[in-house]
């Protein structure tokens, strides 16, 4: 009898499942690498979330989740907070704010950039009471670079915010905008010895009348500036940090701001310090077209220099019309204090061009924080410490 030799596989074969083999254990160990990978990255991500949390309570800014979960698994880490409240415990009175939704996430590859996303509406209220404000709007987003000690850069984007006061029961639009954005960056020194920091805002056609009257019509503006004099980033209140800067003769410069509306557009840059009371010092250099315009929404406090003797005259000119037909001489210091201040302005002012439209160029000053336009004032502001 005759015996057949048993069948054997080709040897191009076997070296084929022995790849196949190799390439699946390789998959395997990738996988799992991987998956170690993100864990450990997922941790350094919230190691760095907690580091931030923790810097904020120590200013006085608690965070809390109804709920939260970790996801976002192969290329992301992802945190989500629903419920999400905070306590202003610094303010006074305290406040706290609750949202709907926070999403905070990282790259794999970059677990200290944390990547915000907030979900409105936002209520604002002090503890134990009804909200006072809400804010709401179509995307919100945040981020944050560097390590909880040694921040880099912080960004906030807005768009669509709309912000309502809750007031005697009725409700009033406070704030609304196309868009708003602020960003800031240490760029010398570090948060914990000497940071100069850089601030860049922008907002689009925002109107917030309730403010401010220069605010009433719908604004675009756009401000670079660099602040100099702190002697750290801890966490602390901004009054703190005002009265340290003017302790340390720091300043904000203005490296350029524009401003505009229908009737009127400005342009300038400069320097502010704080004065020993806390209020601005200092002035810019602004061309402004449409000087006229700008003076009507502000309100003029005076036709020339305070205490002039032309002011005196022209308010008994003024006075006067009010005796023979009552209500005219209201009507012609409406009308014509805009037009004599800007004339004012105009003749102390140097000619120049804005966008096309004539403007003149003079100085925006601030003495212990009230606001001269060329040699008419135009406002005050509040003390920052």
């Amino acid at each position: 009898m005759q015996y057949e030799p048993a069948a054997r596989l080709p040897v191009h074969s076997r070296g084929g499942s022995r790849r196949w083999l190799f390439l699946i254990l390789f998959l395997v160990i990738a996988a799992g690498g991987w998956s170690a990978f993100w864990f450990y990255a997922a941790d350094r991500a919230n190691t760095a979330l907690v580091g931030w949390l923790q810097r904020e309570e120590r200013a006085g800014r608690v965070y809390s989740c109804g709920s939260q979960s970790l996801g976002g698994f192969p290329f992301r880490i992802e945190v989500r907070c629903r419920g999400a409240a905070a306590e202003l415990r610094a303010l006074n009175p305290p406040l706290s704010l609750r949202l709907n939704d926070v999403l905070v996430a990282a790259q794999i590859y970059q677990p200290t950039l944390l990547i915000g996303e907030w979900s409105g509406p936002l209520t604002v209220s002090e503890n134990g009471h009804q909200p006072t404000m809400t804010a709401s709007w179509a995307l919100a987003q945040t981020s944050v670079r560097g390590q909880p000690r040694a921040p880099e850069r912080v960004s906030i984007v807005l768009d669509r915010p709309v912000v309502d006061r809750a007031q005697a029961g009725t409700t009033e639009r406070l704030l609304a905008a196309n868009g708003a954005e602020i960003h800031g960056r240490i760029v010398s020194g570090t948060a914990r010895e000497n940071p100069v920091i850089d601030i860049a805002m922008r907002a689009n056609a925002l109107s917030a009348g309730p403010l401010h009257p220069i605010l009433a019509a719908a604004t675009d503006a756009e401000i670079d500036a660099t602040l100099r004099g702190l002697e750290d980033f801890s966490p602390k209140p901004w009054s703190a940090r005002f009265r340290e800067i003017h302790e340390r003769n720091g300043r904000i410069e203005i490296r350029s701001a524009r401003v505009r509306q229908t009737d009127w557009a400005a342009a300038g840059a400069g320097s502010l310090g704080l004065s020993p009371s806390g209020r601005l010092d200092g002035e810019l250099r602004i061309t402004v077209a449409g000087v006229e315009k700008l003076l009507q929404q502000i309100g003029v406090d005076g036709l020339t220099r305070p205490g002039s003797e032309n002011r005196e005259k022209m308010n008994d000119a003024f006075n006067a019309l009010d005796r023979i037909a009552p209500g005219l001489g209201s009507l012609a210091r409406e009308k014509a204090a805009p037009a004599i201040a800007a004339g004012a302005v105009a003749m102390l002012g140097q000619p120049a061009e804005l966008d096309g439209r004539k403007a003149v160029t003079l100085p925006l000053r601030f003495q212990d924080g009230a606001i001269f336009l060329g040699p008419i004032r135009v406002g005050q502001t509040a003390p920052l410490f």
